[in-house]
């Protein structure tokens, strides 16, 4: 089963649980190089911390996924964050979570219950991304027509990148490609057919996820 979103926002948090600090840092991380790196980064910021523990997973099909405990009971850090990012179904992510004790011992239970919470903490307020399957188009038309054709791009949630104003007016548009035909045929009936359009090669192009 693939992933299906990346991590928005590269950000940390904080909970304290029975006197323990859990820090947790996520990030986007495109290679397991990268994933290293990051979590290296951590540690070495936080190197009196008791634990940094991680997880991350890579690609879309999940194919490169690690967890590491740092020192907590096996089985009790790093799975669990590891669980957060497959019930959460991302990839290209990196979270540690940073532990200073507190005093007081949680048990397997606590552990696996304070870990969990810490990385689910990061991935909410983090947020999502998905890739869309988007369209580089130019349309260029005559000044007459660019009302409706701005109300129509509104009604469709269509965002105008540029526009450049000659003897006629080009938009510069990103299209998802399901809409490329509509906004076509709905240029005929505005324009009478007398309008241009240019398509380039799809791009993969990142939308937030709303909740």
């Amino acid at each position: 089963m693939e992933q299906a979103y990346m991590n928005h926002k590269n950000i940390k948090t904080e909970i304290d649980i029975k006197k323990s600090r859990f820090i947790s840092h996520i990030a986007r991380t495109e290679t397991e190089d990268d994933a290293r790196l990051f979590i290296q980064k951590i540690k070495k910021e936080h190197r009196e911390a008791t634990h940094n523990c991680s997880a991350y997973i890579i690609g879309e099909s999940a194919l490169i996924q690690r967890a590491d405990d740092d020192g907590e009971p096996s089985g009790t850090a790093g799975v669990p964050i590891l669980e957060v990012l497959k019930r959460e179904s991302l990839y290209n992510c990196t979270v540690v979570v940073t532990r200073y004790f507190g005093g007081i011992k949680l048990g397997a239970g606590g552990l696996i219950r304070a870990y969990s919470q810490s990385a689910a903490e990061a991935v909410k307020d983090s947020g999502k991304v998905f890739l869309v399957p988007m369209i580089p188009t130019e349309i260029v038309l005559d000044y007459t027509f660019t009302n409706k054709f701005e109300y129509f791009l509104g009604n469709e949630n269509i965002e105008i990148k540029d526009q450049e104003y000659t003897d006629k007016v080009t938009y510069h548009l990103m299209i998802e490609e399901p809409m490329v035909e509509k906004v076509r045929e709905t240029l005929k009936e505005i324009t009478s057919d007398t309008f241009s359009i240019t398509t380039k090669d799809v791009e993969m192009v990142e939308r937030v996820l709303v909740l």
